[in-house]
């Protein structure tokens, strides 16, 4: 018997988190040098959070260290459980390093036990609908092995797009330099955001104007062909009118889709500012 792992990146807000028998990673964010960390939306403003980006809070992410990791999965190993952890792109943050070197010390420790991870190669709610569907499939009783042919399948068909609104974030992280910064503000271009096969964040496409952006993202859903069997979830940065445009452009297209709707949280939000809006869905199978 396994215990279910997923963290915070993976951004499940917690009333759908809470429907598992599962432990949730809390990764780690500053505020003006103060430490916090993020809890899916349970008690954490997401909406403070953003307006302190506003007033121009210092804000950063860091990487949990070998000892943390301990921390999370050695009772549940002293316990007699196995571990299964579904996590966000390990190609996005040097977190993993540590986790693969408490991983070595707790298998090393319990030899009886088995601890098993799984990438699904995305972040926010491109790793968060993965985690749902493979939360659900070990709630149901599938094997650990099972759930890891699911979510290496699953991944392949999930769709993730997103816009930011000032690109000075993305700059600050280093995914953009400071002269297409620059040029990108001047000529009011605003970048389209996907993650790649190897689960980096990479930009496939400029939209000349925010309306434009809006318009492209829900395009998407046509061109990538949508599975409406799954829901289609919108992620935004305390932006709730433009929320409103795109979940009424889907509704036109299609009335019957079920949508989610939810705000991005802090340690993703450092990376992507205030007024970001993505777009996550499952594409149908080629």
């Amino acid at each position: 018997m396994s215990k279910f792992f997923c963290d915070t990146n993976c951004e499940l807000w917690y009333t759908r988190f809470d429907d598992f028998d599962a432990q949730c990673i809390k990764m780690p964010y500053t505020v003006n040098g103060e430490e916090k960390f993020y809890d899916l939306g349970r008690e954490t403003d997401n909406r403070k959070f953003f307006d302190a980006m506003r007033a121009g809070a210092s804000v950063k992410t860091q990487a949990l260290n070998e000892n943390d990791y301990l921390e999370y999965f050695e009772p549940v190993l002293a316990a007699g459980e196995d571990i299964l952890y579904v996590h966000f792109s390990s190609a996005m943050s040097g977190t993993f390093q540590s986790m693969e070197k408490a991983m070595d010390t707790l298998k090393e420790k319990y030899p009886e036990r088995k601890i098993t991870v799984v990438d699904t190669k995305n972040i926010s709610m491109g790793a968060g609908m993965t985690v749902y569907y493979a939360a659900k499939m070990h709630e149901s009783g599938a094997s650990d092995e099972e759930v890891v042919q699911f979510v290496e399948k699953f991944r392949e068909k999930v769709r993730v797009y997103f816009t930011v609104d000032d690109l000075v974030y993305l700059k600050r992280g280093g995914r953009l330099s400071a002269f297409k910064a620059m040029m990108g503000t001047i000529l009011k271009l605003k970048p389209i955001i996907s993650t790649s096969e190897e689960g980096k964040l990479v930009n496939i496409l400029n939209a000349k104007g925010r309306k434009k952006a809006l318009h492209t993202l829900v395009d998407y859903l046509e061109s990538d062909r949508v599975d409406l069997n799954y829901p289609i979830s919108i992620m935004n940065a305390d932006t709730d009118e433009d929320t409103a445009v795109i979940v009424e452009m889907i509704k036109e297209k299609y009335p019957n889709a079920e949508i989610w709707e939810q705000l991005v949280g802090p340690v993703v939000g450092c990376h992507c500012g205030p007024d970001t809006i993505g777009m996550i869905f499952v594409a149908k199978e080629d």
